[in-house]
This record gives C-alpha cells, sequence and structure tokens, in this order.
C-alpha cells in the first residue's frame, strides 16, 4: 500500500495530519488508462497541465469509492450501548456526496436519518459515518436510501428506522435534460414509521424545521 502525507495544518487545539491510503497497483493501472482517456478526447496527455492528472483521477476514484473496504454494520457494533430510552432520535443534514453509477458523475445532498430505540442505542456520529460508508461506493439514491436503514435496523433492532435523502444529480445538471434546480426526495422506512402515521408526520416534521 502507498501511503501518502498531504501535510500538517494546525487547528490551534491539535496537529493534524491528513494521511490518504491508496494501493499501489490499482493506482497504475487507472494512471494508464486515464491517460488513454485524454489522448482519446484530443488531448496531450504529455502537456504541463494534465501531465499529473491521470494520477490525480486515479487516486480520486480510489478515494470516493473508498465505502467498498468498509463494513457499516460493524460502525454501528462499535457503538452499541444498552439504554432505556424508546423516543425518536434524529440525525438530520449531514452531508452526502456519491457518485451516480450510470454515468459516473457526482451526486450530493442530505441525508436525515432517525431511529426509536428498542434497549439499544448507538453513537450518533456512527449513523453519519454509516451514510459516509455506502455512499462512497458507485450509488443510487434509492439504493443508498435503503441501505442506510437496513444497517441501522438490522443492527440495532430498533421499534422503527426512518431515512430521507435530498440530493440535486449532476447528471441532471451538467448534462441530458440539464435542469439546474431538480432535487431527488428518497425515503425508506421500517417499525413504527412506517405503520404509525403521526411517529411519520413528527418525524418529517422535525427535520423540516430549523430547531438549532
Amino acid at each position: 500500500m502507498e501511503i501518502k502525507n498531504n501535510g500538517i495544518e494546525s487547528s490551534g487545539i491539535e496537529n493534524y495530519s491528513r494521511v490518504d491510503v491508496f494501493d499501489d497497483s490499482t493506482t497504475e493501472k487507472l494512471t494508464g488508462i486515464y491517460k488513454e482517456v485524454l489522448g482519446l478526447l484530443n488531448e496531450d496527455p504529455a502537456r504541463e497541465g494534465l501531465k499529473e492528472t491521470p494520477l490525480r483521477v486515479a487516486r480520486s476514484l480510489q478515494f470516493l469509492t473508498q465505502g467498498y473496504g468498509i463494513k457499516p454494520e460493524e460502525i454501528i457494533l462499535s457503538a452499541r450501548f444498552r439504554e432505556d430510552y424508546q423516543e425518536m432520535v434524529i440525525v438530520k443534514d449531514i452531508d452526502l456526496f456519491s457518485l451516480c453509477e450510470h454515468h459516473m458523475i457526482p451526486f450530493m445532498g442530505k441525508a436525515h436519518v432517525a431511529y426509536i430505540p428498542d434497549k439499544h442505542i448507538t453513537g450518533l456520529s456512527k449513523i453519519a459515518r454509516v451514510v459516509e460508508a455506502y455512499s462512497r461506493r458507485l450509488q443510487v439514491q434509492e439504493r443508498l436510501t435503503v441501505q442506510v436503514r437496513d444497517c441501522i435496523d438490522q443492527t440495532l433492532n430498533p421499534l422503527g428506522v426512518a431515512v430521507v435523502i435530498e440530493a440535486k444529480h449532476m447528471c441532471m445538471v451538467m448534462r441530458g435534460i440539464q435542469k439546474q434546480n431538480s432535487v431527488t426526495t428518497t425515503s425508506a422506512f421500517t417499525g413504527e414509521f412506517l405503520n404509525n402515521v403521526s411517529t411519520r408526520q413528527e418525524f418529517i416534521s422535525l427535520i423540516g424545521r430549523s430547531l438549532y
């Protein structure tokens, strides 16, 4: 494995060192492929501005698809705690960035996730990490929504799970229909959120408000 340290930034509290990890073999193969792609696009891969582009793209794609090497269930289970709490827990406005599997063009937006515990809770950051793990793959928004729901449902066995994702797809903005302001919303529910209309409406109401 190849490890690159891109420098140290002082935050005023502690030093932060960013370390990106890439597979040497994958990087080499992708670099060669994207050098050829540049030529097929009538560009000169040897000119100054493009000389390092194939390498950058090779590393970028590995970063953007790093979710394949992560098991989201283990994220939840790493911080699974027994707690006598049976009210709604919501983590909303989770930033989300992914690649559409049809065109490999980005889509981005927000995820809103809620669950009603039944004996077990998880660390709040773990929910955001689950969203991140599934989004860092080639995706469609519909599948991503269901995967986040099912991961929480299967690891915590809660009374219900709700997931809503709102995203703007660059494949609709930059190409194709070219509708600049279109936003896609998907939802997935289990348990109380699926069977109890008032619970579902409470969730929808809360994610639509600025309560902070």
